[in-house]
């Protein structure tokens, strides 16, 4: 059963995704285009992993920690806030991937800025997550208290990997081969 450790697992994957757009994005600013499609393949990744898995997740951890410590609040209302404003900037990044798929005009500049602000935003919230929150949780939840909320939910991380596996070869190949920062 998956604990917090499975958590920042869960991370130094969304990390290494975050890097396969990191690369897309030093493409881009070195003037080539990159493949779109791999890159709309990595954000339809991240949202569904986001709505599967981590918001349920954080909502989870969220009641139960608020019900228990009330110094939860802040931490929580904070990342809650930096989530909503990641998952808009990634709904953003989204619809202009699409429009450049259908050809539309869309200034470079303007992708390559919103795409370095959403990696930023991301990985900022990663740190946050991992320097503050995970603290938190290991200081006030037992394993077996982890465990439990865990159970509460979908086998969301596991079967997105196997499905970015199996419907994406070479995305999980260039997943598989980027560096992980956190583990």
């Amino acid at each position: 059963m998956a604990t917090l450790n499975q958590l920042r697992r869960d991370h130094a994957n969304m990390a290494r995704l975050l890097h396969i757009l990191l690369l897309r994005h030093n493409t881009l600013e070195q003037g080539e285009r990159p493949d779109f499609h791999l890159i709309r393949e990595v954000v339809d990744y991240i949202l569904d992993y986001m709505d599967g898995f981590i918001m349920p997740l954080e909502r989870l951890y969220t009641e139960h920690l608020l019900a228990r410590e009330p110094e939860a609040e802040a931490l929580s209302h904070r990342l809650a806030e930096d989530y909503q404003a990641l998952r808009e900037r990634l709904n953003e990044l989204s619809e202009t991937i699409d429009m450049i798929l259908l050809d539309a005009v869309v200034p470079m500049e303007r992708f390559i800025d919103d795409l370095k602000t959403y990696l930023d935003a991301h990985l900022a919230y990663l740190h946050a997550e991992r320097e503050q929150l995970f603290p938190f949780l290991r200081e006030h939840l037992t394993d077996a208290q982890q465990e439990a909320l865990l159970d509460m939910l979908p086998d969301g991380a596991q079967e997105n990997l196997s499905r970015l596996r199996e419907d994406y070869p070479e995305l999980y190949a260039e997943f598989k081969a980027a560096p992980s920062p956190f583990s």
